[in-house]
C-alpha cells in the first residue's frame, strides 16, 4: 500500500519519521522543524489507517512495515541517515530498519512489549472500548502539551481508523528487535508501560543506548521537547555526525 507522505526541508541528510497509534505525521511538527534546522530532509509517513493514508481491510505489524518500505523506496537515495519512530511507530521503525539499514535509529517509548496479566487485559479493554478523547480530557491527561499539540491530536484522532487497534490485539508481536542494524537510541518515558526494566536491560545488552527522560509520559517528545531534542542531537553528533557518511 502506498502511504501518504509529507516531505519538508532541503538538507542533504534524510530522516524518516514514523508516528504512533492514533496519530499521524503532524505529531512530529516540532521535531521536524528542529531536524530541518540541522540539515535534514524529512520524510514523514502516515501509517495505514491514520491521517491521509488509505484504510486497510486488516492491520498487522508486517503490513505496516511493508507499506512504509514500499512508500519510501522511490524517495531514498541509499540508506537514510536517521529513522525515528514513536510507540507503534517505534516498533514499525525497528522492522523497517532491518531492511533500510539507517546510519542511526531513534525509538521513542517504542512498543517493544505490553503489560501482562490483569493490567494488560484492562489496557486492551480501555483501548478497544474508550471513545475518542475530547479536548478537556486531552488537556487533563497531557498537562505539559501546548495548545498546538492538543489541536493536532484532536485532528489526528478524527482521521484515525479505530480498527487499527485490532492489529495489536495479539500483543505477542510487540517484541524488541532481534537485529540491531546500527547505532540505536531508545528514549523512554519516566515510567514506560511498553518497555519494562527487563526489556530495557535486554536492549542495553544488545548494544542499544537506553535513556529515560524524567517527568515525561508516553509522548516524550511532546512532554519535554527541548530535553528530548537535546538528547537526540547530542547522540547523533557522536554516532552519525553531519558530513561523516561512509
Amino acid at each position: 500500500m502506498r502511504l501518504a507522505v509529507h516531505e519538508s526541508g532541503a538538507g542533504s541528510r534524510t530522516a524518516l519519521l514514523i508516528h504512533g497509534l492514533m496519530s499521524d505525521h503532524r505529531a512530529w511538527h516540532r521535531v521536524s522543524a528542529d531536524l530541518e534546522g540541522r540539515g535534514f530532509h524529512i520524510i514523514a509517513v502516515d501509517l495505514a489507517g491514520h491521517g491521509g493514508s488509505p484504510r486497510a481491510r486488516r492491520y498487522t505489524l508486517a503490513a505496516w512495515a511493508a507499506d512504509v518500505l514500499e512508500t519510501v523506496a522511490p524517495l531514498l537515495n541509499g540508506a537514510p541517515d536517521l529513522v525515528m519512530g514513536h510507540s507503534l511507530g517505534g516498533l514499525v521503525a525497528s522492522r523497517v530498519a532491518e531492511t533500510l539499514r539507517p546510519r542511526a535509529a531513534v525509538y521513542v517509548d517504542p512498543a517493544f512489549g505490553f503489560p501482562g496479566g490483569a493490567r494488560g487485559v484492562l489496557l486492551k479493554l480501555l483501548f478497544a472500548l474508550s471513545p475518542r478523547p475530547r479536548r478537556p480530557s486531552l488537556v487533563r491527561m497531557n498537562p505539559k502539551w501546548d495548545a498546538v499539540d492538543v489541536e493536532i491530536e484532536l485532528a489526528t484522532l478524527a482521521d484515525w481508523d479505530k480498527r487499527t487497534i485490532l492489529g495489536l490485539a495479539d500483543t505477542r508481536a510487540l517484541t524488541p528487535p532481534a537485529l540491531v542494524t546500527g547505532p540505536s537510541l531508545v528514549v523512554l518515558a519516566e515510567k514506560s508501560w511498553l518497555v519494562s526494566d527487563a526489556v530495557a536491560e535486554l536492549l542495553h545488552t544488545r548494544g542499544m543506548t537506553v535513556r529515560r527522560i524524567a517527568g515525561t509520559g508516553h509522548t516524550v517528545f511532546r512532554d519535554e521537547h527541548r530535553r528530548f531534542m537535546a538528547l537526540v542531537q547530542a547522540w547523533l553528533d557522536r554516532v552519525a555526525p553531519a558530513g561523516a557518511r561512509g
